[in-house]
Order: C-alpha cells, then sequence, then structure tokens
C-alpha cells in the first residue's frame, strides 16, 4: 500500500499544483475528494500552462487513473469545457472516473449563490458564484441530484423538475430574480449525461482495489486548511472537508488507508476574501511580495492578501491534518528582502497564545508575535539541491521545521517542474 494525500496547510493557493503534478508522475491514481471547479491547480510543463479546476492533475500523465470522488460537487458543462481544452492540447482525457455518487451542480445553484452573495452586502463571503455552497446545502437537505440519478432519464427529469419548481419559487419569491426555464434546463442536462456516461463509474471500489493491489494513489487536496467548513476560519470557508480527514469521506476509503500527509506551505502567507489575517502586510512588503509571486487568484483573477509566515496557523494545520511532511512553495519570491519575519505567537490582549483560536472576534484581536530573521539575495531559482541554497534560506527553513514540528521534504524554488528540490522521496 502506498499513499499519499497532498493539502493546503494554509488559505489555499499555496501551490499545490505543482507539487500534485511532481507526485501525480509518479502514481497510478489521482484522486479528487471536495470541492468542485471552485478550485483551481495551475500547472506548468515546458513552456506550457495548465489551469485545471475539476480534472485531477494526474490526467497530464497517459497511464494514471484520474479520480472525481463522491464528495466533490460536480459541474457537467465546466467538466465538459475542461474536456474539450486539454484535447486541443493533445492531451488524453480517456482515463477519467466520475463517482457516480457525485452531486450535480445546476444553473439554480450558481444563480442562488450570486444572489445570496450579493444579498449579504457588507457581509459578503467572496464566494467564487460557481453553486458550490448551495449544491452542498441541497447535499446535506437530502434534496440533492447525484450522478446516479442523472443517468437515469426518467429519475431525473423527475427529480429535477420538483427542484426547478422550489428554486424558481426561491429565485423569484425571496431574491426577485428571474425564474429558470424547466425544460431548458432539462435538455441541456440530459445532453450533459450523455457525454459524461463514459466516464461515470463506483469509484469507490476503484480506489480500493487499486490500494490494495500496492499500487501508488495521491489524493489530491483542493482549496486549504483553513477554508475548513469545520475546522476553518468560519464563516470565511468553503463549503467541505479539504483537510487529510477529508479523504475518508470524499474518496470512499478508510482513514487507516492514508499513510503519508503532504502539507503544501507557502513560504509566507496569503489569502483571498475577507476575514482576519494576524500577519497580513498591506504595506509595501505586501506588495512586492504579491507582484514577485503573481498573487492573483488560478480561477477569479483576484489580488491575494499577503503577509509574514504564520507559525501558529501551520502548526495548527499539521495538528489536524496529521502531516507527516511539509513541501515549503515560492521561497524564491523572499529573495532579495533585507530581513524576514515568523509568527512564533500570538498575542491577545495580555495574554499569549500558541494555538489558533476558534472565534474570529479573538483573532481579529491577536497581535503576532515575531522572530526576525536575515534574508538573502542570491539567485536560488537555478538550485538543485538543499545544500546549493544560502545559508540564510536554510536557517529560515529549518525554523519553520522547529516550530511546525514536521520535517520538510520538498523546497520549490521556481514554478517549474525542474525547480523542485527534493530532500526525500514521498512515495516509498
Amino acid at each position: 500500500m502506498s499513499t499519499v494525500v497532498v493539502v493546503g496547510a494554509q488559505w489555499g493557493d499555496e501551490g499545490k499544483g505543482k507539487i500534485i503534478d511532481y507526485l501525480a508522475g509518479e502514481s497510478d491514481v489521482v484522486v479528487r475528494g471536495q470541492g468542485g471547479n471552485n478550485a483551481g491547480h495551475t500547472v506548468v510543463v515546458g513552456d506550457k500552462k495548465y489551469a485545471l479546476r475539476l480534472i485531477p492533475s494526474g490526467i497530464l500523465y497517459p497511464e494514471t487513473i484520474n479520480v472525481i470522488g463522491n464528495g466533490v460537487v460536480f459541474d457537467p458543462g465546466g467538466f465538459l469545457k475542461e474536456v474539450e481544452t486539454l484535447q486541443a492540447k493533445g492531451i488524453c482525457t480517456d482515463n477519467i472516473k466520475i463517482s457516480d455518487r457525485t452531486h450535480v451542480i445546476f444553473p439554480y445553484h450558481k444563480i442562488i449563490d450570486t444572489l445570496a452573495e450579493t444579498a449579504r452586502g457588507g457581509e459578503m463571503i467572496g464566494t467564487t458564484k460557481n453553486g458550490i455552497g448551495p449544491c452542498y446545502m441541497d447535499k446535506v437537505e437530502r434534496s440533492g441530484i447525484r450522478i446516479c440519478d442523472l443517468m437515469d432519464k426518467e429519475i431525473f427529469v423527475e427529480k429535477i423538475s420538483k427542484q426547478i419548481d422550489r428554486k424558481n419559487e426561491i429565485i423569484e419569491k425571496i431574491y426577485g430574480g428571474e425564474k429558470l426555464d424547466k425544460e431548458e434546463v432539462v435538455a441541456t442536462y440530459l445532453d450533459y449525461a450523455e457525454k459524461i456516461r463514459k466516464y461515470v463509474d463506483d469509484t469507490t471500489v476503484i480506489v480500493y482495489d487499486e490500494i490494495k493491489k500496492g499500487k501508488k494513489v495521491l489524493f489530491e487536496g483542493a482549496q486549504g486548511t483553513l477554508l475548513d467548513i469545520d475546522l476553518g476560519t468560519y464563516p470565511y470557508v468553503t463549503s467541505s472537508h479539504p483537510i487529510s480527514g477529508g479523504f475518508a469521506v470524499g474518496a470512499g476509503i478508510g482513514p487507516n488507508m492514508i499513510e503519508e500527509v503532504v502539507g503544501v506551505v507557502k513560504a509566507y502567507t496569503t489569502r483571498v476574501g475577507k476575514g482576519p489575517f494576524v500577519t497580513e502586510q498591506d504595506n509595501e512588503i505586501g506588495d512586492k511580495i504579491r507582484v514577485a509571486g503573481n498573487e492573483f487568484g488560478t480561477v477569479t483573477g483576484r489580488p491575494r492578501r499577503c503577509g509574514w509566515f504564520d507559525g501558529v496557523m501551520v502548526k495548527y494545520a499539521a495538528r489536524i491534518n496529521g502531516i507527516t511532511a511539509i513541501s515549503i512553495m515560492l521561497l524564491d519570491v523572499l529573495t532579495g528582502l533585507e530581513e524576514l519575519k515568523i509568527c512564533t505567537g500570538y498575542k491577545l490582549e495580555e495574554q499569549v497564545i500558541e494555538h489558533f483560536p476558534a472565534s474570529l472576534e479573538k483573532l481579529a484581536k491577536c497581535e503576532p508575535i515575531y522572530e526576525t530573521l536575515p534574508g538573502w539575495t542570491e539567485d536560488i531559482t537555478n538550485c538543485t539541491t538543499y545544500e546549493a541554497l544560502p545559508e540564510n534560506a536554510k536557517k529560515y527553513l529549518t525554523r519553520i521545521e522547529e516550530l511546525v514540528g514536521a520535517p520538510i521534504k520538498i523546497v520549490s524554488v521556481g514554478p517549474k517542474r525542474s525547480q523542485t528540490i527534493v530532500r526525500e522521496k514521498i512515495f516509498k
């Protein structure tokens, strides 16, 4: 058995796409287990850039099975566009498997997502308006429609007709929007059904069998730990579980089948949207990091908020994910800064706290306790070994290991596959 989970250990956008792509080259199976096409991975191969949203990163390797698990919410139209884009670039998409238990996103989910977010006014969460939250709401309400329903015309038409009637009332009477054309939605999705039918399977069986065969299985996390619906900075979170435990449910496996958990961590901190951000640098330093790191959203293009490395947050992420290895990303972005700061604790009024608080009101009052380390000016983008890194860069990484309590096994010094320093192999 050889299984690896990759999770974001901050607020997402940590650079998981690159590490997932790197590990996918060694994998027999790559699995997505939560979220939808609100999440994005950017993978750079040579001079080509691939922005993947629903399809697992193993798609760039023709022999790899790519699983969209039952914990994902699935937008058929978005999926088919992504398939078309990949095929146009010469990428084979035959090895995609979609769980028949996956819940389907419909136009009313997107409409309600947009209308509800607008209605929040100054209390907007920052949703991507792709219908993710409303789809998960239907799932929990037990009124959702799954892929297995979509595959049966009679069952699907019956279920979708009732849902559109219900959702049109919400759209019109609560939000004052325009109702959906039922016949148009039904016809569109029946067409989608035929186009995706060849990909649909019981993926829980596929993943289980491949693990039992001793194949290398990579569980591809989307978003980040602090966006988890239970353990993140609620309510500024996503609607699913982007932590390691989320894969036990979202891929349909036992938790004892997860061997290694890789926490992907930026060498600094970023977040998108609202909410407290203890180490945020809304100043020249933050601007420098944003420009050097190209800190703009893969899916939305929104500029990200930037700040110093938050050791309290990543230590929390390491604990709740059971992180066994760290992959540090974008270390090169910090090159040229005279000094670097690492947050080692929070000061809440007169109290020093070392654990990440649940209350956003408390978090907003926290002040960072910093350690200052010297920076480096040497270009590290061509370093191929850990030993080749500047001494100050190594000291910075060592301090992060000490704070987080997990070894740094991978260091990224640029966007390309070749700009990856592997200190210790992940797949055994």
